[in-house]
């Protein structure tokens, strides 16, 4: 199907930024580890501390947004990227790069990330028109997981061929290459009609929450996601010193197990809308959401070796081959509920409240790290991840229309 020029630039901008954030998968907790000789708290408060930042200020983002052409604010949004991540390979060759650093470069490239997410979903929901939605999504989805299944293998080849910073220098440079896909897109823009003048009342940081509240069905996709996502990405930081650091996996055998399986995520952004065309997205959603709770649980049988290397792979394979599927849907699903006019405050409201709660759990998850050990922690969230799915909307709620649309006094 063809979505235009113009789809094919955002596209674009977006593929190349995603393979150089993959290329980069895992180089703040590896820097940490491996130069600064972290421990499994500073690790995780390392990742969390970036994410609970930016999220608290992203809320006031939405509205930010939400009055502005999203093409320019997508542009700047990467030159900040761009500045923040290059500073990175800077200090490492001065030979000042400090955990302080690492904290305040998390902290800035993931608000710029949450105000360039917010406009990007967006200015796709203009761009595109409704009923091809599930489709660009699903191409969005397939290049986030092709991504995931060369950067960190390629990423840990690099390093060891050149140094733990290279591939934070590459990551940078993909955001100007992102910068120049978007500024090739021709034609219109959107923004509020508020327009860039208005005054931003208190009001409007929780404008995007009260819309979400007010839909039954896109609440409980907010609920399932935030909390499935937090589980997940709490056991990153602790699977870094795990495998790093414990069991000493080599940075490539480390890329390659959290690149190989990618493919399966791939492979289910493809099959995602035959799946709903066969089936219905209503009963596709609920399978593989149940699927994608049960599968991490695998993570506490991790071991050395070859075979803790394998275990790895397969869990993390079945587990992204669910998400590849179930992502474009639930991403559809939320912006055909969402006006044009509020998708902005909405999507930024997502993504920080999601950031927010994967920070708290990460330095949750990081004192248990503690208290007891980066095994059984990441054992305890994947238990947590079984109930997650009672969380989904059901048939009824999905097919009523999307939820009243919010007076912002």
């Amino acid at each position: 199907m063809q979505l235009g020029r113009n789809f094919g630039w955002l596209w674009s901008a977006y593929a190349v930024s995603t393979y150089g954030t993959w290329i980069a998968f895992g180089a703040f907790p590896l820097l940490a580890v491996r130069v600064l000789d972290s421990n499994a708290f500073a690790v995780s408060l390392l990742e969390a501390a970036g994410l609970a930042v930016a999220a608290v200020v992203a809320f006031t983002l939405g509205p930010w947004v939400e009055q502005r052409a999203k093409r320019p604010v997508m542009i700047g949004m990467d030159l900040i990227r761009f500045a923040a991540m290059a500073s990175i390979p800077v200090a490492y060759a001065l030979g000042v790069l400090s955990y302080g650093q690492l904290l305040v470069v998390s902290v800035v490239s993931g608000t710029a990330s949450i105000a360039f997410t917010a406009a990007s979903g967006a200015y796709l929901k203009y761009l595109v028109p409704r009923d091809h939605l599930l489709v660009a999504n699903g191409r969005f989805e397939a290049t986030s997981w092709a991504a995931t299944a060369v950067g960190p293998p390629l990423g840990g080849a690099l390093i060891g061929l050149l140094g733990p910073v290279v591939t934070v220098l590459a990551d940078a440079f993909s955001y100007l290459l992102s910068a120049l896909g978007v500024l090739r897109i021709r034609g219109g823009d959107v923004a509020s009609p508020r327009g860039p003048a208005t005054r931003m009342r208190p009001a409007d940081l929780l404008a995007g929450a009260r819309f979400i509240l007010r839909d039954h069905a896109l609440l409980c996709l907010f609920l399932n996601s935030i909390l499935v996502g937090g589980l997940i990405m709490a056991t990153l930081p602790l699977l870094a010193v795990l495998l790093l650091g414990q069991y000493h996996y080599p940075a490539w055998q480390y890329g390659l197990a959290f690149g190989l399986p990618a493919l399966g995520g791939f492979a289910g952004a493809r099959l995602s809308a035959p799946l709903v065309a066969r089936y219905g997205s209503h009963r596709v959603m609920i399978v593989f959401g149940w699927l994608r709770s049960i599968f991490p649980l695998g993570l506490a049988f991790i071991g050395p070796g070859i075979a803790g290397l394998l275990t790895v792979i397969v869990v993390e394979a079945l587990l992204i081959t669910c998400m590849g599927i179930f992502n474009p849907i639930y991403a559809t699903e939320r912006l055909q509920r969402v006006p044009a006019d509020h998708a902005a405050q909405v999507l930024s409201t997502w993504s920080a409240a999601g950031k927010l709660l994967h920070a708290t759990l990460m330095v949750i998850w990081g004192v248990l790290a503690i208290l007891t050990s980066p095994l059984a922690a990441i054992t305890i969230s994947g238990v947590l991840l079984l109930a997650t799915p009672l969380l989904l909307p059901n048939r009824t709620h999905l097919a009523g229309r999307p939820g009243p649309r919010v007076a912002f006094k």
